[in-house]
């Protein structure tokens, strides 16, 4: 009898399944694959074409034209060029730095017990929040948080003994993922008035700052199944050989780690490359994205959809260049969590 859960390839289909399976792959490459090519399409159009149409092949349907490359990368040259280069340095540095830290943090998790009592933990927060109100009511910040720290650290080693109940490991990465859950504009007017009072309103390290927050707990929960799924026995071997921990980490972990570092690293590029609420909050003119640049578009004429297109091309571009690059890394990075076990 035939094992019907056995494994097969494409070689043991028959003709027509053949034929049925080509099928679907064409069908869903071209729902994939058309909205780029209607961007491409558009670009080359003139206002009257789009309003006109809809046409679809060039050359026939109607006759392309540089009015809308011009128009983005010539006379609009500057603006086109400052959110650009802002995307690109928020979007890389955010997530080269979510990505150190939160490899780091997710491997800890994985190989190291944790078991902080909840009560600290509430001993802590209750100490943050005090100093906020002390600084708000005018008190010195560095006399109300050194007061902070005494405050805490007399409270731990008195009534913090007494508390008992505590987290497990699994306990914080659920934690973490968690922080995720809550919408954007929960937080983004009391952003707004944190990065006012700092005084970097409108800058791209406020960008940053936020961005690395927001995209730390996915690569700790991805990096953390990565993790799991590494032998532990090589890491073993080399400290019976006297390796430290952190020798571990550099020369072993992290080389044979880089097809999960890379696709952590462009899903979390992806997130804060496309971000456009946090954005719209926190900046205005100077530290703008490219998403804000393409919905500045829709302008009181209406919608121009041909400048929105050559946008959003020169937007996507340089993400879709990396995935084509980084492609074995990206296949093999995302499938290690589904082969554990």
């Amino acid at each position: 009898m035939t094992n019907p859960f056995r494994r097969r390839s494409a070689a043991d289909l028959t003709p027509r399944a053949k034929v049925g399976v080509f099928a679907l792959l064409l069908a869903w490459t071209f729902v994939v694959l058309f909205p780029i090519y209607w961007l491409v399409v558009t670009s080359f159009k003139t206002p009257y074409q789009v309003d006109k149409g809809p046409f679809y092949v060039p050359f026939v349907d109607f006759q392309p034209t540089l009015d809308a490359w011009r128009y983005i990368l010539v006379e609009l040259g500057n603006d086109t060029l400052r959110p650009y280069l802002n995307t690109v340095v928020v979007g890389v540095t955010s997530s080269v730095i979510a990505l150190a830290m939160g490899s780091l943090a997710a491997y800890a998790l994985v190989r190291f017990t944790y078991r902080p009592r909840i009560g600290l933990i509430a001993l802590g927060i209750g100490c943050v929040a005090l100093s906020f109100v002390g600084i708000a009511l005018g008190a010195p910040p560095a006399i109300v948080v050194a007061a902070a720290i005494g405050v805490f650290a007399i409270l731990a080693q008195t009534i913090g003994r007494r508390f008992r109940r505590s987290l497990a490991n699994s306990d914080i990465a659920f934690w973490l993922i968690s922080q995720r859950i809550l919408p954007p504009i929960a937080v983004a007017i009391p952003l707004y008035v944190l990065f006012q009072q700092v005084g970097i309103l409108d800058n791209i390290v406020a960008l940053v700052v936020t961005y690395v927050a927001t995209n730390l707990p996915i690569v700790i929960w991805l990096m953390r199944d990565y993790f799991s799924a590494f032998p532990r026995e090589l890491e073993e071997s080399a400290a019976v050989d006297g390796a430290s921990v952190y020798r571990i980490v550099r020369s072993i972990v992290l080389p044979i780690s880089v097809p999960g570092l890379v696709a952590t690293f462009l899903i979390v590029l992806i997130f804060a490359w496309n971000e456009f609420l946090i954005a719209l909050v926190l900046t205005s003119a100077n530290a703008q994205t490219m998403p804000l640049q393409v919905a500045a578009q829709n302008a009181t004429r209406g919608p121009q959809w041909w400048a929105m297109s050559v946008l959003i091309l020169i937007m996507i571009a340089p993400v879709v260049a990396m995935a084509v690059v980084l492609e074995r890394y990206i296949t093999r990075g995302l499938l290690i969590g589904a082969l554990k076990g």
